[in-house]
């Protein structure tokens, strides 16, 4: 009877936490639902790619902040997250990508404090210190390129540091914007923004 009486309760302890789990998963997967299955006035699509972050989990790496001092892609757990990946030797294609993270950040207005920017940098080389001051506010982490190489997805003969991500606040590889649609081109940034602004609309969480 005791044992009978103990699996019992190990069994309502393990539906317990699923309730929970559920119940905090709730909102971030209604967003989705809403943004993606249930079509937009207008017949309105996203201009990002949609990814499934199971086939793309977020790897342990050994990544750092520019002092050496551990940090990962967790720390920000909670917000919406831009990343952009690449060598310290920021040209300016790099630049233009800083810059207009920071600017589709400003963009969201009231919401803007739910989005943070990361700039994985995948060498040990120095960086420029104008670079630094430029874009203060971006997070800088220097992460090991195999393992950033391995993860994120890219189209053939491309690289991911054509593109920006994002990652939802529960820490989902969740959306890849197109090549060139994170840069100095206006058009596209506005596309971009449009998407990041629906949801964050749409979602009660980050």
């Amino acid at each position: 009877m005791e044992n009978q009486a103990n699996t019992k309760q190990t069994a309502r302890g393990r539906w317990k936490l699923l309730a929970v789990i559920a119940v905090c998963a709730a909102p971030l997967l209604a967003s989705y639902f809403m943004y993606y299955v249930v079509k937009p006035k207008g017949g309105e699509t996203n201009y990002g790619t949609l990814l499934d972050a199971r086939q793309y989990p977020i790897p342990s790496m050994a990544s750092k902040q520019l002092d050496g001092s551990p940090a990962t892609l967790a720390d920000y757990r909670g917000k919406w997250v831009m990343l952009k990946v690449g060598p310290s030797d920021c040209q300016q294609d790099c630049q233009d990508q800083l810059f207009a993270m920071r600017q589709l950040r400003t963009m969201q207005g009231k919401a803007m404090d739910r989005v943070e920017r990361v700039w994985l940098i995948t060498d040990e080389q120095p960086l420029e210190t104008m670079i630094m001051r430029v874009n203060d506010g971006t997070h800088m982490l220097r992460a090991p390129a195999a393992v950033v190489a391995k993860w994120l997805p890219v189209e053939q003969g491309e690289r991911a540091a054509d593109y920006v991500y994002l990652i939802d606040p529960l820490g989902n590889l969740m959306m890849r914007f197109p090549k060139g649609a994170v840069s100095s081109d206006t058009a596209k940034a506005g596309k971009v923004h449009k998407d990041i602004a629906k949801l964050l609309k749409a979602s009660a969480i980050g």
